[in-house]
């Protein structure tokens, strides 16, 4: 492969090299540097203040051109001048003009430039260099099956195996799209000379997961030097990350802090994102962090229901619910579950429509209305005589599969720690178990508190008065 190996790296380059190249192409730096905090090699580099910082007395603590930002459209402008680079994008479709698709691309484009063995593809650039400075990361996809086994019952072992499926689509969709170009058939996918294996479309995966940022007027893209920041959130950020009025990045000292000389310059990486999405997304936990903040909960139809084909058929969202933190209780939202509790009696219908071709389809109508999206169904049903029934019956439902996630939790509260088990994968499976039980355990007291609360409703039990008498004339005396 182009790395010969994830242990080994692509032509990696040692971090104190990146300030040479960052005085090259143009990036300043104010008073801070790029490198290992010292005492704490072992958490990789981070920007470090080079002398006190306080607040209202600093100019930018870092500038990077505009042309160094990896956005989707600077790669497009690149391709302008790289045949090789808009060859792949457009033999990619539309996927090459997302913005994961084609930053994807480029760092393999670059990564392919860096390799010995490969001659005359791609031009060089400055970021061809500054990728060579980025550190392996140790996300989940790259734990061992025992690691990712140690994840069983929490939300981030379902997340790892559709990024897996997601990650597979994509590799052999850029393998069909591209395999026809002379150059990518002999360099990435001939069979004994190939370089190109699914393990290197991971690591760009998750080079990109870990880096990207939602910079103010550029969208999500990497930005050289100033990705190489730590996160902390809330109070605890130090830096904000933006861009000037000529579309360079900037990295400013956050107002009212100070930061000490060979302190930690930190920005945040998303001050709302749970425990699982920043074990996924990045590696790590924050030091303190006492809550799992969010949790995705998959959600199933029940085997019984004689509509589940049917629903599966015409859903348009995700099929789980939210858990979330606010006002010190655990809350819920689901554009799913309303699919999931509402039945033919209640109005829900499907039909078989006949296309202009010739072929065939299903509809589903809500009390003869058609229903095209299916995440606009609460909003129907809220206009509803019965929504407290419908509300219940959700509830419920939520209460079974939340007891469930915690009876698979509690199995594996202690499990056996492997030979071949690494200390960072199982802290933080172990953290990670710990954070959502207590939050599932909160939430079954908070799912309680709205049934009971529902149960009260004069509509639920005026509904439930008419099931009692319904089922008592249907009972057979003789």
């Amino acid at each position: 492969m182009i790395r010969r190996g994830r242990a080994e790296g692509w032509l990696k380059r040692p971090i104190d090299g990146l300030p040479v190249w960052a005085r090259f192409h143009g990036v300043t730096f104010h008073n801070i540097k790029v490198g290992p905090m010292p005492g704490l090699e072992h958490r990789g580099s981070t920007v470090i203040a080079e002398r006190d910082l306080s607040d209202g007395n600093e100019d930018p603590l870092m500038v990077v051109p505009k042309d160094l930002i990896i956005s989707r459209t600077n790669i497009e402008l690149l391709a302008k001048s790289d045949r090789h680079l808009a060859q792949v994008l457009e033999a990619l479709g539309d996927f090459g003009r997302t913005t994961r698709g084609s930053v994807l691309i480029f760092l393999l484009m670059q990564a392919t430039i860096s390799c010995p063995e490969i001659k005359d593809v791609g031009l060089i650039n400055p970021l061809t260099e500054y990728i060579k400075f980025l550190p392996h990361e140790l996300l989940p996809t790259f734990w061992s099956e025992d690691e990712q086994d140690l994840l069983t019952g929490t939300t981030l072992k379902p997340a790892i195996r559709a990024k897996f499926n997601s990650l597979l689509r994509e590799f052999e969709t850029v393998r069909t799209d591209t395999e026809a170009i002379d150059w990518c058939k002999k360099y990435w996918w001939d069979e004994e000379d190939g370089h190109l294996t699914f393990e290197d479309w991971m690591e760009l995966d998750a080079i990109y997961r870990s880096r990207a940022l939602e910079f103010p007027g550029v969208g999500d893209c990497m930005v050289p030097c100033v990705d190489m920041a730590n996160h902390a959130s809330r109070d605890a950020t130090a830096a904000l990350y933006e861009t000037d009025d000529n579309g360079n990045g900037l990295l400013l000292l956050r107002d009212s802090k100070n930061i000490a000389k060979d302190g930690e310059v930190t920005i945040t990486y998303g001050d709302d994102k749970g425990a699982c999405e920043y074990i996924f997304s990045y590696g790590f936990l924050e030091d303190g962090m006492e809550t799992a903040r969010t949790m995705f909960v998959d959600l199933d139809i029940p085997d019984d229901d004689p509509l589940k084909p049917a629903k599966i058929f015409i859903t348009t969202v995700a099929p789980g619910f939210r858990l979330f933190e606010q006002d010190d209780h655990v809350r819920w939202e689901s554009d799913f579950i309303w699919l999931v509790v509402i039945n033919e009696e209640d109005g829900l219908d499907f039909r078989i429509r006949q296309t202009i071709d010739g072929q065939r389809e299903i509809q589903a109508f809500w009390k003869e209305q058609e229903l095209n999206d299916t995440s606009n169904l609460r909003k129907s049903l809220q206009e509803d005589p019965l929504w407290d029934v419908y509300q219940l019956r959700a509830v419920v439902l939520l209460q079974n599969r939340v007891a469930d996630q915690k009876d698979v939790l509690r199995e594996m509260a202690d499990p056996e720690r492997g030979p071949n088990i690494r200390d960072g994968p199982w802290n933080l499976a172990a953290r990670l178990r710990t954070l959502e039980l207590d939050m599932l355990h909160k939430a079954g007291n908070d799912l309680e508190d709205q049934k009971t609360t529902l149960l009260q409703s004069e509509t639920i039990q005026k509904y439930l008065g008419g099931r009692e008498e319904e089922e008592e004339d249907q009972v057979d005396f003789t």
